[in-house]
């Protein structure tokens, strides 16, 4: 019987093709696993693990096989962002967000094929979608910025980067506060709003290179949540994208998103599953450390005390919470065919999501008080696991607004049943 992979933890039922890119994932473990703590204290993004998922070909991980890529799906992010959080969970986000990438160029694709876009609309979509795709599979990394400091009562993300035509091209401006990569990232993929548009209908996506003239590094992020992931945001006064090199018809950005089978551009529990993985990692770590410590009066281990016992049954119980929500959604987004509708399993996604890194944090939170106060240390894996898993607790929504428009959902489609139209006589 093969060795079992660090991903199939959380993808228990891998096919073989998923488990031969698993195993990609698996050969860079290592080397994540031993620079983190060094990553964590500098707060500095290890820059030397991007040629080394370059060259495992982890780059094009969802990218399909016809446009260079491995051919994986949401299955093998999972995956691959779980057994890299248990690694290094800074470099796993930083992972995340350039596969998310993809879905600029997966779902545009889906939506030509579903007939959203015009005959004069396909070729322009086509080649930037394939354009997106073919540099991740070539080794490019993507940097994904969409998320603003500029905050709305109604939304999730709002769009303050503008857009305005030029000769040959746009020109763009504005700040972005938050994507991993800064200064590491080949291109910014970067959204913004076309000028004279204050609707969805005009955001667009913009291929914006590293160096461009007019791209400065905000100040560095010295945030509570994971250290080395670069997430320092972009300055962008004046940037010039020339025109192929943005995809700009109204409407493409919204068209696009109604192809995703759930959360926003359908792979967001990817991000779910770097804390997941941080947090049996930290299990782990106690685990390991209270049964192999004793008492010094008894000779029995640690681990075998009563509070230590309430403490692990907890922890156990949060991190299989954890597991059952990301493993439905996984089920839920990638089932051929379609087990639910996409509003329900939209509804599910913003329950599960806080439902995950709420269980996550709360498997930490035990692992501290587990440890006490020899493993209360900044550098220590409890110490980082609670400051990681922090992170997750507001990362593109509390909880608490995730249950909050799951309930809407629900009453709101209750209370349409109860009117109707009556019948005539």
């Amino acid at each position: 019987m093969t060795d079992k992979l660090t991903g199939e933890r959380l993808v228990d039922d891998m096919t073989d093709a998923e488990r031969d890119r698993a195993a990609r994932v698996e050969t860079v473990l290592p080397a994540l696993r031993a620079a983190a703590a060094k990553a964590d204290e500098e707060a500095r993004f290890p820059v030397e693990h991007v040629a080394l998922l370059r060259e495992a070909g982890l780059l094009g991980l969802v990218v399909p096989e016809r446009y260079g890529g491995l051919g994986g799906t949401l299955r093998d992010l999972a995956a691959a962002t779980f057994a890299m959080g248990t690694a290094c969970p800074s470099t796993a986000l930083a992972y995340f967000f350039h596969n998310t990438s993809a879905s600029r160029g997966l779902l545009p694709l889906e939506a030509i094929d579903a007939g959203l876009f015009t005959g004069e609309e396909v070729p322009v979509v086509r080649a930037f979608a394939e354009k997106v795709l073919t540099r991740m599979a070539s080794g490019t990394w993507l940097a994904n910025f969409a998320s603003e400091s500029v905050k709305s009562s109604n939304a999730n993300i709002t769009i303050a980067t503008t857009a305005r035509r030029t000769g040959g091209g746009w020109i763009l401006d504005g700040e972005k506060s938050f994507g991993c990569a800064t200064g590491v990232a080949d291109h910014y993929l970067t959204t913004a709003k076309l000028e004279g548009h204050d609707t969805a209908e005009g955001l667009a996506t913009f291929f914006v290179p590293r160096e461009a003239p007019g791209v400065s590094v905000r100040a560095p992020w010295d945030g509570l949540g994971m250290r080395a992931t670069a997430n320092n945001g972009i300055r962008l006064d004046g940037v010039f994208v020339p025109g192929d090199e943005a995809l700009t018809i109204p409407g493409a950005f919204t068209r696009m998103l109604r192809m995703s089978r759930g959360s926003f551009v359908g792979n967001q529990l990817a991000i779910a599953a770097v804390y997941t993985g941080c947090a049996q990692n930290v299990y782990d770590a106690v685990v390991e450390e209270l049964t192999r410590k004793t008492f010094a009066d008894t000779g029995r281990p640690i681990a075998s005390g009563p509070m230590y016992q309430v403490l692990f049954g907890d922890m156990t119980v949060q991190l299989e919470t954890a597991y059952l929500w990301l493993r439905r959604q996984l089920r839920l987004e990638t089932s051929e065919p379609p087990l639910r509708p996409k509003p329900e399993v939209y509804r599910q996604w913003r329950m599960g999501k806080g439902s995950v890194t709420e269980a996550c944090f709360q498997v930490a939170l035990g692992a501290f008080k587990a440890s006490g106060t020899s493993g209360a240390m900044m550098g220590g894996v409890v110490g980082r696991a609670l400051r990681d898993l922090a992170m997750g607790l507001v990362m593109t929504f509390p909880a608490e607004r995730g249950r909050l428009e799951a309930a809407q959902m629900v009453t709101e489609a209750k209370e349409n049943e109860l009117f109707t139209t009556a019948v005539n006589p």
